[in-house]
């Protein structure tokens, strides 16, 4: 049934392609938006039948019925759309920072820290010490200077080293999992946000003296690291702006919710900094300094999930480049090898200190596969870094985060049932669901 309610809608849809070819940007984006959505809800019901997440669904759906393939939804239509993906973006990132409470972080900040640093290091040098290797057969370095070499192996190993908090929220939202092993997850990722913004500013800095004249732009990395505590002072500027708001008005928020997104993203857009951090750090000062309306706003965000990782995982997908993928493939299982093997080794070695018990460091690597919005920022300052070979750097980081973006939910959800945070039925197991310590021995365990 569900099979023969897609092929019909992707039927209607390919009739209204040729209908409306010709008519104006706006109208063909709405209507593609319309299509796009309903075709990503039945995809994501159809490959939860075979126990994956629906978020794979719908970025799979958006994928196949994007300009990469089929082209039911064009380029300049998923170009137009892309304000309503940063608002959904905005609004996951928001309820991911809404999770992270100042109390929590400080009993954990041990073992958060050092698993934070083991996955951020580990495939930072083995993705860069590999790169380096093999620069005379690499792409990218075939033909550059062993300096060059060098700036392009630093800096896909720091593209590597980036997470995605906004995909790791938004499949916690799916399947309900809040346990410790998931929320230690989301505060890595969060935190790899940040460690991965400043290790990419430290490297363009110092990939100067090492690259050839003229072959980077310097003042990247100056951009790079200014755009960490500006995002971070505008989250936390907008965190205590809703807070007040809310204080004084308790009505109409699912409607303020909207608004708030679209303005987040917007201002991101207009300031030239990351919506992902702009929104996490709202949602964090609003948990820690205005618990009563941040709960509500949880509430709100928590019925609204599904509708809301639709539109930015079926956009997410329909932007995605598979002819990129089709040309580097071989490099791009590479390095997302690489990394994977990385994130697990990185977690083993955070294991080693009592802090961090074994489900994190045994599992907790498969959380961190995701990669999404900061990961694509950090490729287009890299290819503003680089002018003259650095659309090929972009384009290969594009690719991998594609893979990380189909992937990352399907490992997250099975590092959560290895965990014992998820019940085959897709629910919090009772351990998990219940109040108690966080994953670290040195609140007492689990």
């Amino acid at each position: 049934m569900w099979w023969a309610t897609l092929a019909f809608l992707l039927g209607l849809m390919a009739v209204f392609h040729v209908l409306t070819r010709a008519g104006p940007l706006e109208a063909r984006a709405t209507l593609a938006l319309g299509f796009l959505l309903l075709a990503a809800h039945l995809g994501g019901e159809l490959v939860k039948r075979f126990r994956l997440p629906r978020l794979t669904g719908f970025l799979v759906t958006g994928l196949v019925v994007g300009p990469a393939w089929l082209g039911l939804v064009r380029a300049d239509e998923v170009a137009a759309l892309r304000f309503i993906a940063d608002g959904a973006v905005a609004l996951i990132a928001f309820a991911a920072g809404s999770e992270l409470t100042i109390e929590r972080l400080r009993r954990d900040r041990v073992a958060l820290a050092r698993v934070t640093l083991g996955t951020t290091l580990f495939p930072f040098a083995v993705v860069a010490l590999v790169v380096f290797s093999i620069h005379a057969w690499f792409p990218l370095t075939v033909h550059q200077p062993v300096g060059d070499a060098v700036a392009v192996a630093l800096v896909l190993g720091t593209l590597a080293a980036a997470s995605s908090p906004a995909v790791t929220m938004a499949l916690l939202d799916e399947v309900g999992a809040r346990g410790p092993f998931a929320r230690s997850v989301l505060a890595v990722t969060a935190a790899k946000d940040v460690a991965v913004l400043v290790l990419f500013a430290l490297v363009l800095a110092n990939a100067r003296a090492l690259s050839s004249p003229g072959s980077l732009d310097a003042a990247v990395a100056w951009t790079a690291l200014v755009r960490l505590p500006e995002s971070l002072a505008a989250g936390g500027a907008l965190g205590y702006a809703v807070a007040r708001y809310l204080r004084m008005m308790r009505r109409h928020t699912p409607l303020f919710l909207v608004a708030l997104a679209f303005f987040a993203a917007q201002l991101a857009r207009v300031l030239d900094l990351e919506i992902i951090l702009i929104a996490l750090a709202a949602g964090f000062v609003i948990e820690n300094f205005a618990p009563v309306e941040s709960e509500r706003l949880r509430g709100e965000l928590r019925r609204g999930a599904l509708p809301i990782s639709v539109v930015f995982f079926a956009l997410a997908g329909a932007g995605l480049q598979a002819g990129v993928l089709a040309e580097l493939w071989p490099w791009v299982v590479l390095l997302v090898a690489l990394r994977a093997v990385a994130l697990r080794f990185g977690t083993i070695w955070a294991g080693r200190s009592p802090t961090v018990i074994s489900p994190l460091a045994r599992h907790g690597w498969l959380g961190l596969i995701s990669q999404a919005g900061v990961t694509l920022s950090l490729a287009v300052l890299a290819r503003r870094a680089f002018p003259e070979w650095g659309v090929s750097l972009e384009a290969l980081a594009v690719a991998m985060v594609g893979v990380h973006e189909v992937v990352g939910p399907i490992c997250l959800r099975l590092g959560l049932r290895l965990a014992g945070e998820l019940s085959e039925g897709d629910h919090v197991t009772e351990a998990a669901a219940a109040p108690g310590p966080a994953l670290v021995a040195g609140s007492g365990g689990m």
